[in-house]
């Protein structure tokens, strides 16, 4: 975890100013995979994995993004921000800033150093939580304090317009708004949710394939299209179905045979998992955890064969899992394609869990994973 104090140093001696700092988390989603960009329910956690920001004026009207994770700082014009994404890294604090002038902010010159310990490409929202932290620390410069909901609204539209990234709410959401020691059951539709409290016996150990995914990659691009397809074909019959949130098991038995077997798949998934995801909440909130285990396990069985987002790395983590001591539930979590399974264990089986884990994968694949023990934190917020 971050030294609060190196990183104030570290800023102060590029930039030669005292920065304001703000930290945003990472997240672990425990169910409800691709099931927000149709309006759907998620239930994730924010967890101690966080990105760093600090801001400081400057007086010459640049704006400097400076990556101690890459090393390296580059300078723009605030007056004259890049139009577009480029591929790099700068795009993610860049498509903040550039969404807030777009709301008719004006841009001041600043120095703004970032440090996260998110582990990269991992499907555990480094993006979002270089999001949610860059538009916290610029808000709080230009004197605006946006609710957290409506922040993260604007750090999403930073990924899917900016960046282009077409995500759905959920990552930008729990990293505003996350609660310590809570999983948040999230509405995508209204952006209501409620919170679902995680027993202190219980913890999150999140477990990396190591196989690293884009989600601005065409694995994610191509099943956002399918299950829009799926979609259309049913509105087709159900105008008032404007996303699958809405669309049922019936409708896919009425009406599936007008869409290509693959929509349907992906379909069934979606449809399957919001009702998973609700069920799952309340399971978590009645402390039945053997039913909340089970639901993941149904989960990543469709998120793999239904959805086809998993890897032959992450179901092999998620098998080994399931005979070890103190599991409760394993799934494949984040945009798919790799990454890391959530694996809630009981408190005192964690660390054996986590060293026969880490031993069986490493022997079946030749792979050493990472994996950690987290715990469910707050959302962003300024350090004093």
């Amino acid at each position: 975890m971050h030294d609060i104090a190196a990183f104030r140093a570290l800023h102060e001696a590029r930039f030669e100013a005292e920065p304001a700092i703000f930290s945003a988390p990472g997240r672990v989603n425990l169910i409800g995979e691709h099931t927000d960009y149709a309006e759907g329910f998620v239930m994730p956690a924010a967890i101690n994995f966080a990105t760093l920001a600090g801001i400081s004026p400057r007086a010459d009207g640049k704006i400097a993004l400076f990556s101690e994770n890459y090393g390296q700082v580059l300078y723009f014009d605030a007056a004259d921000l890049p139009a577009k994404a480029t591929q790099h890294w700068t795009d993610y604090p860049l498509g903040v800033i550039s969404i807030l002038a777009g709301e008719g902010h004006t841009i001041p010159g600043f120095s703004l150093s970032l440090w996260g310990d998110v582990p990269l490409g991992s499907g555990l929202s480094s993006s979002a939580a270089v999001e949610v932290a860059t538009g916290l620390a610029v808000t709080s410069l230009i004197g605006v304090d946006y609710p957290r909901p409506v922040l993260a609204r604007l750090c999403q539209r930073a990924e899917n317009e900016f960046v282009g990234a077409n995500c759905g709410i959920m990552d930008q959401f729990i990293s505003a708004n996350g609660a310590k020691d809570h999983a948040l059951l999230l509405d995508c539709r209204d952006l209501s949710y409620k919170l679902a409290p995680i027993p202190e016996h219980v913890e999150l150990v999140i477990a990396n394939t190591m196989v690293k995914h884009s989600v601005a990659g065409s694995g994610y691009t191509s099943r956002r299209a399918d299950v829009e397809a799926a979609c259309a074909v049913i509105a087709s019959h159900r105008p008032e179905v404007k996303f699958l949130r809405d669309a049922t098991l019936d409708d896919l038995k009425k009406w599936g045979g007008e869409m290509t077997p693959t929509a349907l798949k992906r379909a069934r998934h979606v449809i399957t998992e919001n009702t998973r995801t609700v069920a799952a909440a309340k399971a978590l909130i009645d402390g039945e955890l053997h039913e909340l285990g089970r639901l993941m396990a149904e989960a990543h069985e469709s998120y793999s064969k239904d959805f086809e987002a998993s890897c032959e790395e992450a179901d092999t983590m998620v098998a080994l899992a399931q005979n070890l001591p103190g599991l409760i539930g394993a799934r494949l979590t984040g945009g798919g394609f790799g990454g890391c399974t959530i694996n809630l264990v009981e408190h005192q089986q964690a660390n054996a869990f986590v060293q026969a884990l880490g031993e069986l994968y490493k022997s079946k694949t030749g792979i050493a994973p990472q994996i950690h023990i987290c715990h469910a934190s707050g959302g962003a917020h300024r350090i004093e």
